[in-house]
C-alpha cells in the first residue's frame, strides 16, 4: 500500500480509502442499490482492507441512517488504533426540525451520536457533508473547534464545498484561531472533472488534502456499462443515475478506458482509479465495495503506472471545456514566466491554447 500526507497534518493515509457507504442501510431503494451489507459481510471487507494496508475509512452518519457507523464500530473492535477514521455530519437524522444541518445544537448531537455508534472516544477526521446556507460559518467552525479542544475530534474537513466557500472558511479559521480544514472531499472522476476549475487550485494553494468520492461516477466507469446498457442490472448506477454526468461523453471515456485496459491487462475501473491517483492534488480515492473481490481489484490500481500516451489519451477524451475567467487568465499569463515553463502547475505550456 502507498500512503500520502493528509494536507499539512503530518498524518499519512492510504491512497485508497475504504468507503463504508455500502454497510447497513434502511429499507429503501437508495440503500438497496448501494449495498446494505450485513455485519458479517462488513467484517470480512474491513478485515481484508486493513490486512492489505488500508488505514483510512470514511463513512457518514446519514449512510443507512446510522447503520454504516454501527457496522463500522463493531468491525473495528480491537483494531481502532490501526485506522484513521473519518465520518461526516449534515444530513437529516430524524424527523425534527433541528435534526439536520450545522447549527451548534445539531453538530453536538450528531457528534455524540457518531461517537456512540462508532464505539470510539474520538473521530480522526470529522467532516461537514455539505455547505449550510442557514448557519454562519463562524458558528460552524467555532462548534467544531470546541470539539477539537475537547479531544473528541483530531482534524476537521469539509465536503462538496465551492472554492469560495472553502476559502471563506479557511479565512475565518485563520483570523479567529479556530481549527482549520485539513481536507476537502469532492466528486472527482474522469467523467466529472469540474473541480479542476476552482477547487483544485484552492486545494493546492492552501495545502489541503483532496479526497475523491465516486471515482467511477457511481459505477458508470466500472466496465459494466456501454451505450447498449449494462452487464449488471443490480449495480448501483443501473438503479440510481447519480452522480449526474454527461453520459454521451462518459461512453467515449469508457471506450478509451477499455482500450487502455487491454494494453495493461486489467479492467476499465482500475485504469480510471489509476488516472485519479496520478493527479498531483489527490490524496486518497474513496472506493466503496460490495464484495471482497472488488476490493482486491481496486487495490491493484495503486501499482498501475499509466504511460505518457495513456494519460494524453485520457486527457483528450475527458478534458473540460474552456471556461471564463480561467481561459483569459491563463492566456494573459503567457508572458509572465520564462518560455517553456509550466504555468500554475497546469499541463499546457507557453504558446499553447489554454483549456480554461
Amino acid at each position: 500500500m502507498k500512503y500520502a500526507q493528509l494536507g499539512s497534518t503530518g498524518v499519512f493515509v492510504s491512497r485508497i480509502c475504504l468507503g463504508a457507504m455500502t454497510f447497513g442501510g434502511a429499507e429503501n431503494p437508495v440503500s438497496n442499490a448501494i449495498g446494505r451489507l450485513s455485519q458479517d459481510e462488513a467484517d470480512v471487507i474491513i478485515g481484508k482492507a486493513l490486512d492489505a494496508g488500508i488505514n483510512f475509512i470514511d463513512t457518514a452518519d446519514v449512510y443507512g441512517n446510522g447503520a454504516s457507523e454501527l457496522r463500522l464500530g463493531e468491525a473495528l473492535k480491537g483494531r481502532r488504533q490501526d485506522v484513521v477514521l473519518a465520518t461526516k455530519l449534515h444530513g437529516r437524522m430524524g424527523p425534527g426540525p433541528n435534526q439536520l444541518g450545522q447549527s451548534r445544537l445539531h453538530i453536538m448531537q450528531a457528534l455524540e451520536g457518531s461517537l456512540r455508534r462508532l464505539q470510539t472516544d474520538h473521530i480522526d477526521l470529522y467532516q461537514i457533508h455539505n455547505f449550510d446556507p442557514l448557519t454562519p460559518l463562524d458558528d460552524v467552525l467555532r462548534s467544531l473547534d470546541d470539539a477539537v479542544r475537547q479531544g473528541k475530534i483530531r482534524y476537521i474537513g469539509c465536503s462538496n464545498f465551492a472554492a469560495w466557500q472553502l476559502m471563506k472558511a479557511l479565512g475565518i479559521s485563520d483570523a479567529k484561531g479556530f481549527a482549520r480544514f485539513a481536507s476537502i472531499q469532492s466528486f472527482y472522476s474522469l467523467a466529472g472533472r469540474d473541480i479542476e476549475r476552482e477547487v483544485i487550485p484552492a486545494v493546492e494553494d492552501q495545502r489541503l488534502g483532496l479526497l475523491c468520492w465516486s471515482p467511477l461516477a457511481g459505477g458508470l466507469l466500472s466496465g459494466k456499462f456501454d451505450r447498449h446498457g449494462t452487464t449488471d442490472a443490480n449495480s448501483r448506477r443501473a438503479n440510481i443515475q447519480f452522480p449526474p454526468v454527461n453520459e454521451d461523453k462518459a461512453f467515449d471515456i469508457i471506450d478509451t478506458l477499455k482500450e487502455i485496459a487491454v494494453r495493461h491487462d486489467t479492467g476499465a475501473a482500475q485504469i480510471a482509479l489509476a488516472w485519479l491517483l496520478a493527479q498531483p492534488a489527490v490524496t486518497s480515492v474513496i472506493a466503496g465495495v460490495k464484495r471482497p473481490e472488488q476490493l482486491a481489484e481496486n487495490l491493484t490500481a495503486t501499482n498501475l503506472s499509466l504511460t505518457v500516451e495513456d494519460m494524453a489519451q485520457l486527457e483528450k477524451v475527458s478534458r473540460l471545456e474552456p471556461s471564463y475567467p480561467g481561459w483569459i487568465q491563463t492566456y494573459n499569463a503567457n508572458g509572465r514566466v520564462p518560455s517553456g515553463e509550466v504555468f500554475s502547475g497546469k499541463s499546457w505550456k507557453l504558446g499553447e491554447r489554454p483549456i480554461g
